[in-house]
């Protein structure tokens, strides 16, 4: 079945200039999330989604939080929250894109990057602040960092941010703003009872959204390949790395140890590999992500929570060179191919 949105993206009862960077993205029609939960946001209402990652939430907050942002540039702030600096750096970089020209600031606060120049960067005049819960509860107390002129917030991928223990700085992040006038969007994959408590605690009279699509996607074509006795696991993957539909090819591992041995082993096969796990800083880990996305690398070797959310184009396979330890982290991971109408394939190694 082939969706049709209700509305498209020039439509849509926003600033012209906003429109213009939006269409000059080639967005025209809005993904299922988008056409649903923008009109709901530009009215000011407290939205719940559920979405798996790569539906183009990102989008479905950012562009009516512009828009409101636009219409009152010197008081407007958003504070947007996501579970790992990765995310957090992906969202600013879709937020940098809509705004361009339109003299929008924003800062990325995040572990694992140097707090210093995100202290003096909150110095400067800005109207985004995206980050990750830890570094931002962190710049406050340092009191670097003021929500109360905060009226928006959003929690993205918030599921991910209970798993990975930020639920106190949540609250205490949510504590800082008014729940009166504070405009609260809220986004995850799942629907659990911690998460309905969440809800209760956090917004007001929420719209519910709800536009998951099956666990894994019908465009990636999943397969096992089977170690046999004696085999070894590398000579297999290095086998099916050179076949040429394998072009850009992303690899799971269980631990960082692991990842960086493959990707170290794979390196000395000739293969153009790349690793990002959570041993590697951030310019590491960004420098790796580039050279994949440029394809200047074939292959990237990752951690589940290293390659959480990440949106990268064009990856023809993903293999579970160590099978994943939860169901949730095998929809997760093959969800990374077969993105964007395009088809993929996912191979698990098992035996």
């Amino acid at each position: 079945m082939v969706f049709t949105p209700e509305h498209l993206f020039k439509d849509f009862i926003i600033d012209d200039r906003l429109k213009a960077n939006i269409l000059g993205k080639g967005y025209n029609a809005p993904t299922p999330i988008q056409d649903r939960v923008i009109p709901h946001i530009l009215h000011g209402e407290d939205v719940v989604g559920i979405a798996n990652t790569g539906t183009g939430k990102t989008a479905a907050f950012l562009v009516p939080l512009i828009n409101k942002v636009l219409a009152n540039p010197t008081k407007e702030k958003v504070l947007v929250l996501a579970p790992t600096r990765e995310l957090a750096q992906q969202i600013e970089a879709e937020l940098k894109d809509f705004v361009k020209g339109l003299k929008l600031f924003s800062v990325c606060c995040v572990g694992g990057a140097p707090i210093g120049r995100q202290i003096s960067d909150l110095r400067y005049a800005h109207n985004f602040v995206i980050g990750t819960p830890g570094r931002i509860k962190d710049l406050i107390e340092r009191k670097c960092l003021d929500l109360s002129g905060f009226k928006s917030v959003v929690l993205d991928e918030a599921d991910r941010m209970l798993d990975m223990g930020f639920i106190n700085d949540m609250k205490f992040l949510m504590s800082l703003m008014s729940k009166e006038d504070r405009h609260t969007l809220f986004f995850s994959a799942t629907l659990s009872k911690e998460i309905e408590a969440l809800i209760k605690d956090f917004l007001k009279n929420p719209v519910m959204i709800s536009v998951k699509t099956q666990d894994t996607s019908k465009n990636v074509e999943q397969d096992v390949v089977h170690i046999k006795a004696g085999e070894d696991k590398i000579e297999v993957l290095h086998d099916l790395l050179i076949q040429p539909e394998f072009k850009k090819v992303l690899v799971f591992g269980r631990t960082k140890h692991g990842v960086e041995k493959l990707s170290y082993a794979l390196t000395q096969r000739g293969f153009k590999a790349q690793s990002i796990h959570g041993d590697k800083n951030q310019g590491q880990r960004q420098r790796a992500l580039d050279l994949f996305k440029k394809d200047v690398a074939q292959i990237l070797v990752a951690t589940d929570v290293a390659a959480r959310g990440l949106d990268i184009a064009g990856v023809s396979h993903v293999i579970n060179f160590d099978i994943p330890e939860t169901y949730d982290d095998y929809v997760h991971r093959i969800g990374r191919t077969g993105r964007a109408g395009k088809s993929g394939k996912a191979l698990t190694f098992i035996g």
